[in-house]
């Protein structure tokens, strides 16, 4: 069974991801090893504050400003250190570089669920927001630079 050692993700695939799939609020997309969930994340619509955007996103931008939404992102602990987490942030930010070539958003937003999360995102290029330093974006532009 699933464990990436925070209880909340696991719960909410276990007990939500799918209700969300089937109403629209969110797509879920899982990587799997021998019939076992070794990760997964999903992604969503969603907008920020002006005031909660950091310098680069904001500018020129409407209040709120249109964002894709990095939902969830969790790793089996067993397989924890092992590049799974970056392997699954960088499809997450393909699907949505190929999205936004469809609808607009500014870049992809994410809330860190504790410090580590946090640190993780910002090595990755992620902005801490000015009012909320756990709730973190990227632009298209930083996103698509990411990834060379």
């Amino acid at each position: 069974m699933f464990d990436s050692g925070e209880a909340t993700l696991d719960e909410w695939l276990r007990r939500r991801a799918r209700a969300n799939q089937a109403a629209g609020a969110s797509r879920t997309f899982v990587v799997c090893r021998g019939g076992f969930v070794v990760g997964f994340y999903c992604l969503a619509a969603g907008a920020v504050a002006v005031t909660a955007a950091p310098g680069r996103v904001k500018r020129n931008m409407p209040d709120p400003i249109p964002t894709a939404v990095l939902g969830r992102l969790a790793v089996d602990r067993s397989l924890h250190g092992q590049g799974i987490g970056r392997a699954l942030l960088r499809d997450a930010v393909l699907r949505v570089l190929q999205a936004g070539e469809a609808l607009a958003v500014r870049g992809l937003l994410v809330q860190a669920l504790n410090a580590d999360a946090q640190r993780f995102y910002q090595a990755c290029g992620f902005t801490p927001s000015p009012i909320d330093p756990m709730t973190l974006m990227a632009t298209m532009t930083d996103l698509k630079a990411a990834l060379g």
